[in-house]
């Protein structure tokens, strides 16, 4: 039997990131979850070179627990390591490095390291695994799995644990997230001409603007959620090109920008306002330069906030098998808002630490990924 630092070592030699086939990391888990005789259902793409993964154990009874993890993990080019970070390495230090080893390997380790007690308990309510893919690049697996999850089984799962490395705390809130790239095609020509042609980058100054003052309008409304920090909605640009001199007029600039909402504002229609000012700017430049156009592009799709009430019985549950009685919020993309809008009572634990996601020499301590198994641990003895 496998315990769970091999298992997490096994899971970190994958080197699958987000956007790649996970083919090899899923036929892995498949097999292991297989050997213990649990049925496993896949939920491929349409390409079929990718699938997240569900299965049961327990009674197909009503009231189960979902604990899902994604499989892919972010590149480490360009980053600083001092070990292979496809190699979980144990330095004496009390941390095992490897990439995904926090975000969010170590979950999925203690998932699997604890199935043999699930599998020998008398659970009087289900056990689910959900394991997905690209999460790293826009949680695009959630919604296919999350409707799986809810129309495969006879019985309806009712909670969902989602094991993003948050030191063991309960998160009970998620801003909804949004990538878009604007690029704005204006008319080149000689910077004394400014009047007579449309430089691309003045109007998107305009349009950036707007988005900052967007911001700001709906801070000075009031609208704040202080279980957030920052309490509001935010949004930013963070890359911008264009011009090749400072005497020649751009006809050309892309920026790319990202908007995080609190729950109680509509991510959907910040972004229809932005996009009917641009049209609107279309409108009044072409009279200038007929060809003027800007044109958005999604980068990354809308990733649904998460909203769960300090009252649910998800925070209880999270609170007695964690032992941790305190709670938190978060404002970077996970899977868990999915879960939600699939009508599961859902909340973001794991082991690890998101300051340590995404970097390089990311490690998770061996105390997390303990406190890790002895939260499923404490789960099984719950429901058995």
């Amino acid at each position: 039997m496998m315990n769970v630092e091999k298992i997490l070592a096994k899971l970190v030699s994958f080197p699958i990131l987000g956007g790649e086939s996970n083919m090899t990391i899923l036929n892995w888990i498949k097999e292991y979850l297989e050997s213990y005789k649990v049925e496993v259902n896949l939920v491929p793409n349409k390409n079929e070179n990718k699938a997240s993964l569900h299965c049961r154990i327990g009674p197909p009874k009503e009231g189960g627990v979902i604990l899902s993890g994604h499989m892919d993990v972010v590149p480490v080019e360009g980053q600083k390591w001092t070990s292979n970070p496809f190699t979980l390495t144990d330095k004496g230090d009390g941390k095992l490095y490897g990439r995904g080893s926090a975000d969010m390997k170590g979950f999925l380790a203690c998932c699997l390291a604890t199935l043999p007690e699930m599998v020998n308990a008398d659970l009087k309510k289900p056990i689910y695994f959900a394991f997905s893919y690209d999460e790293e690049v826009g949680c695009l697996a959630a919604p296919d799995l999350t409707k799986a999850l809810n129309n495969f089984y006879e019985e309806t799962p009712k909670f969902a644990i989602i094991g993003e490395p948050s030191m063991m705390e309960p998160i009970i809130g998620q801003k909804a997230i949004y990538i878009m790239d604007t690029y704005v095609n204006g008319s080149a020509g000689h910077s004394s001409r400014i009047k007579q042609e449309v430089s691309a980058i003045h109007e998107a100054m305009r349009l950036i603007l707007w988005l900052e003052n967007k911001m700001n309008s709906l801070i000075e409304e009031g609208r704040v959620d202080k279980r957030f920090n920052p309490p509001h909605s935010s949004i930013h640009i963070g890359v911008i090109n264009g011009g090749i001199a400072p005497n020649v007029i751009a006809d050309k600039v892309h920026f790319s920008w990202d908007l995080r909402t609190i729950p109680r504002d509509d991510i959907f229609s910040i972004i229809s306002e932005f996009e009917q000012y641009c049209e609107e700017r279309e409108d009044q430049l072409r009279r200038i330069y007929p060809d003027f156009r800007i044109k958005n592009i999604e980068n990354h799709p809308v990733v649904p906030h998460l909203d769960t009430s300090e009252n649910d019985e998800i925070l209880s549950l999270i609170k007695k098998i964690s032992g941790n009685s305190s709670w938190d919020t978060v404002s970077f993309a996970a899977e868990a808002g999915h879960f939600a809008n699939q009508g599961f009572n859902t909340a973001i634990c794991g082991p690890g630490d998101i300051a340590q996601a995404h970097r390089g020499d990311e490690f998770i301590s061996k105390d997390q990924l303990n406190r890790g198994v002895g939260m499923i641990q404490n789960l099984i003895k719950e429901f058995s």
